[in-house]
């Protein structure tokens, strides 16, 4: 495998603009600290003058203060005081339905979230203050109702110079901060605690350029560290690490949606482990379902991808790469017709524990193996107790929603490889708990697999 070349990972967060000598405070605006009044006129007032004026700093102060939807604007720097908290309405008419003109498989009706910004620049959420959804308040009705019936709690849209820092996420109604078709993103030593609802994966990047996430603590019943491309837009030059990760779902994954794909991600030094809180479980597991998943179904490229200096407790499948051709487009106007491609990737310096007995896959097609995979430096830990060997899947799920467990227990505790080239395996050590008679490895249309141990 040709050694791979992540490009320099530049935040791109330019200088913000913001005036620091302009602060608006929401109480001079009419805010009422008092979570049976509602404070969204003000808080929009006061957003509205601020960038009107040329920027500066909203002022949330210590306080309880309840709104509906509220829209970010250009060169505002939304900040929370230690003790202050947003809390969301719980009635459903107090969030504005908001159409964007960017064409996303996630926009093609209007949503609603309780935070929105659409086509700004240079934009702050910071503070030591908390977001608080209330998600808990909106009933799953169906399938595909997040961000329609359900709100999203902080949403982005094709904008630009984006910092969240410091700030405390929580209940969402859905997805917790969903950042679609943005450039030049920062988000640094946040807390997110997402347990209240379906769908509350912790943080969604979609389709983002530039792009760093440093220090967030998360704890989501659905995915952790979820990139998405729901319109051709890929995930470009993306840098992710000293995360600390819960989720009952995956804790990194990129996918599932993966029109544009993924190319030159970096993710490094994230802690996965069980939630301390058990008391929720939408998505009904207690531990997660994969440590790392990286998928393309909907075509796509996912390209030079790193991923190291991972530890992990409790995951049911350690990893999972999964090329499938479920074609699904983000407009119905385009019809997907191609299959995409998984290439040039690197897992390295990755210790998981406790593991289920899944095992782990690398699957692509027949038509479009998954390409040049290297797994350096690992050592899993599962729990065995397989006493007979495990046939290889009989179906492919060629089209289906790609999930680690689809195919249940694999044929191999290690590695299932089926439709690929070159797999390399360096140093890579599977570890029984108890009695497992599965193979490390176990081969289908695999031209190319090699095993080392220095």
């Amino acid at each position: 495998m040709k050694k791979l070349f992540l490009t320099t990972m530049v935040t791109g967060v330019a200088a913000l603009c913001c005036n620091a000598q302009s602060v608006y405070n929401i109480l001079d605006f009419g805010a009422k600290d008092d979570t049976t009044a509602y404070s969204t006129e003000a808080v929009q007032k006061a957003i509205d003058l601020c960038s009107q004026n040329g920027g500066g700093q909203v002022l949330v102060p210590k306080g309880d203060y309840q709104i509906g939807s509220i829209e970010l604007r250009s060169h505002v720097n939304l900040h929370l005081e230690e003790g202050a908290t947003l809390y969301g309405s719980r009635n459903v008419n107090d969030y504005r339905p908001m159409k964007t003109d960017y064409v996303s498989l996630r926009t093609r009706t209007t949503t609603i979230q309780l935070v929105y910004a659409d086509n700004v620049d240079d934009v702050q959420i910071t503070g030591t203050g908390t977001i608080d959804g209330r998600g808990s308040a909106f009933p799953k009705l169906t399938w595909n109702d997040e961000g329609i019936t359900r709100p999203h709690l902080l949403r982005f849209i094709q904008s630009r110079n984006i910092r969240v820092s410091d700030i405390h996420l929580v209940n969402s109604g859905c997805w917790m901060q969903h950042y679609l078709a943005c450039d030049d993103v920062e988000i640094r030593n946040i807390k997110v605690v997402n347990r209240n609802n379906y769908n509350n994966d912790a943080l969604d990047l979609d389709g983002c350029h530039r792009v760093k996430v440093y220090g967030m603590v998360a704890d989501s019943d659905d995915d952790g560290i979820t990139l998405k491309s729901t319109s051709p837009r890929l995930c470009e030059d993306i840098e992710i690490s000293h995360c600390d990760v819960s989720s009952h779902c995956n804790a990194i994954k990129l996918g599932t949606e993966t029109n544009g794909g993924f190319r030159n991600i970096r993710i490094h030094d994230i802690t996965v482990h069980p939630s301390a809180h058990q008391e929720s479980r939408f998505f009904g597991r207690h531990n997660g379902t994969s440590t790392v998943s990286l998928e393309i179904v909907d075509g796509g490229v996912l390209e030079n991808v790193e991923v190291s200096r991972i530890t992990a407790l409790e995951t049911e499948s350690p990893f999972f790469i999964r090329l499938g051709n479920r074609a699904r487009s983000w407009s119905d106007d385009v019809k997907i017709d191609w299959v995409g491609k998984i290439r040039n990737v690197l897992l390295k310096d990755i210790t998981v524990t406790c593991a289920g007995n899944t095992g782990s896959s690398v699957t692509g097609l027949a038509e479009a193996p998954v390409e040049n995979v290297v797994f350096e430096n690992i050592l899993i830990v599962q729990k065995g107790d397989v006493t007979a060997p495990v046939e290889a899947p009989a179906d492919e799920k060629i089209a289906e929603y790609p999930e680690a467990t689809m195919w249940g227990l694999l044929p191999a505790k290690g590695f299932y490889i089926n439709h690929a080239r070159n797999i390399t395996f360096r140093n890579v050590t599977v570890e029984s708990l108890s009695e497992d008679v599965r193979p490390f490895l176990y081969k289908t249309d695999a031209e190319g697999v090699t095993e080392t141990k220095d």
